[in-house]
């Protein structure tokens, strides 16, 4: 693991200029080029996603609001909780900042690349509807760039493995119940083994099931966990009021921190910030575009729309929550605490000593999601290399994944996703920014129709 681990971390730094100059440069290009025009129809977005809009014989599998829960069920996750505190622990509260802009611009990234994964849906071997990178490329920009959706697929069959998720949900429930101590002392290494067996069995229930089986459990399980997390977020603050306004201005007054800009440190706070982000929200990455082609809808633009919402709640909402939480807390100057753990003692100390509980049962419900929801991504990759029957037996690879990263470190996993998701980001955003004019032509129209009521 070592080695592997060294492996990652040698090529990474050589990944974060693809990411700042695609994420960032890219990103902001769409903001400028859509002239702000999908921010402007925030509130359409939402009753798009309440369903007014929906026609039940449109083609598609699932309706808008199960496509944006599913596609947040596999981003509001361990990456709102603990990639907040890993990204608050390797470069202190201001990377909160630079966290917020790279959602905000990933919104309109978000918007350009489910518009498209609706415009240019294309059908697997089996004759199935698909949307998403793979087929937006091969179909909006001609088979000659094929090789960049064979290269986006590949990456794809690493980027979506659970590593992360399994990894820490782990180190949640070692932290919280204490086995050793509690149960049996049957070692750290056994404990964690055991626990992967029994998530690759139950994970394996849900994905066999198939799309409409995981977007109905996502469906009933991410309204709920978010809910449920967001009510024991905000008594936190309730009861912590006075430390909610030093814990803003200590993000913004360390994003900008002229000594840290000083001593070089600038650039690494604003890469973690974009790192974690995409992390966290997936804007760029490729992911949603997967889902969302998949919803019941004829009208690109809507899709868009609806899929934007996506990084507003998972990063703007929950992952300012959480770092709030753990800045008033303290739980950031305690130097050893590094992903989770960091997390669990800002509730254990904010909610009576019985937080970390808290924590893990909700952990436990964003884990389960995000374990049910990644599967089918690694699939659709697998079969567009090869085809559907094939596609399917990646869900073996993906169990058996699970106890791997349940044992694993975390600079191990944390390595393995960043390395992944930047190769992922590559293609797709060069698609995107390619196949924009497409958008922009069928967002002129669409916005006609809904000045005129025809929407």
């Amino acid at each position: 693991m070592n080695v592997i681990n060294d492996f990652l971390a040698s090529v990474l730094p050589y990944t974060e200029w693809v990411m700042l100059f695609l994420i960032i440069g890219g990103g902001l290009f769409l903001v400028f080029y859509s002239k702000l025009l999908p921010y402007r129809y925030f509130r359409h977005a939402i009753a798009i996603t309440a369903g007014k809009y929906d026609n039940p014989d449109d083609p598609g599998e699932v309706s808008h609001l199960q496509a944006l829960s599913s596609a947040v069920a596999a981003t509001v996750g361990l990456g709102n909780i603990s990639g907040v505190a890993i990204a608050i622990y390797l470069g202190g509260p201001g990377v909160v900042f630079w966290i917020w802009v790279t959602a905000l611009v990933g919104m309109c990234i978000k918007f350009y690349s489910c518009s498209l994964a609706i415009m240019f849906r294309g059908h697997d071997s089996d004759g199935n509807l698909q949307g998403g990178p793979m087929y937006y490329i091969t179909k909006g920009m001609g088979i000659k760039a094929k090789p960049l959706a064979v290269f986006f697929c590949v990456a794809g069959l690493f980027g979506v493995l659970p590593a992360f998720t399994v990894n820490q949900f782990t180190q949640t429930l070692m932290g919280v119940i204490q086995p050793n101590e509690n149960i049996a002392l049957l070692g750290d290494f056994n404990w964690k083994l055991g626990i992967g067996i029994v998530l690759s069995i139950i994970t394996s229930f849900v994905i066999f099931g198939g799309l409409k089986k995981i977007a109905k459990v996502a469906t009933a399980i991410v309204p709920f966990m978010v809910l449920v997390y967001l009510i024991a977020v905000i008594y936190i603050m309730i009861i912590n009021a006075g430390q909610i306004f030093p814990s803003l201005k200590l993000i913004f007054v360390e994003a900008f921190n002229f000594k840290t800009a000083v001593q070089g440190g600038l650039w690494g706070l604003i890469i973690i910030g974009i790192r974690r982000a995409v992390f966290s929200n997936e804007s760029g990455v490729g992911n949603a575009p997967m889902y969302h082609g998949q919803s019941k809808t004829n009208e690109p633009i809507q899709e868009g729309l609806v899929a934007m919402l996506g990084p507003f709640i998972d990063t703007i909402v929950v992952c300012t929550l959480t770092a709030v939480v753990i800045l008033l807390s303290g739980a950031h100057l305690e130097a050893e605490n590094n992903g989770i753990t960091m997390t669990l003692i800002a509730f254990e100390k904010s909610l009576y000593g019985v937080g970390d509980i808290l924590l893990m049962v909700v952990v436990a419900a964003f884990a389960l999601s995000t374990l049910f929801t990644y599967s089918y991504y690694g699939t659709k990759c697998l079969s567009f290399l090869t085809n559907a029957k094939i596609g399917k037996y990646y869900n073996h690879i993906y169990i058996l994944s699970i106890t791997f990263a349940a044992v694993a470190s975390v600079d191990l996993v944390v390595n393995l996703i960043d390395l992944s998701f930047a190769l992922m980001v590559i293609p797709n955003m060069i698609a995107v920014l390619y196949l924009a004019p497409k958008v922009n032509q069928a967002m002129k129209t669409y916005f006609l129709k809904v000045k005129d009521g025809r929407a």
